[in-house]
């Protein structure tokens, strides 16, 4: 599907941050489990991707709580590698 192609390569590229280890964290998340996500979880993870960089890494880290559910559920799935979805 051309779309869900498209899609990933955008979030793929939005995931180049300013941080090696937030490239490295997002990128595993789209490639692995972003397409297979809940409808929740994948805009979650779009709202997480418009976020600064060093919130993101609070988050990641758990110095910061996200401020929902959805998105302190996705950030667990980020950093939890093998965790599904």
């Amino acid at each position: 599907m051309p779309g869900a192609a498209q899609e990933i390569g955008r979030l793929r590229w939005r995931c180049r941050r300013g941080m090696r280890e937030l490239d490295v964290l997002l990128t595993r998340y789209v490639d692995e489990h972003y397409a297979r996500a809940s409808r929740e979880h994948q805009e979650a993870f779009r709202e997480l991707l418009e976020w600064p960089d060093p919130l993101i890494h609070a988050y990641c880290l758990g110095s910061e709580t996200p401020p929902t559910p959805a998105l302190a559920s996705l950030i667990g799935l980020i950093t939890q590698p093998g965790v599904r979805d």
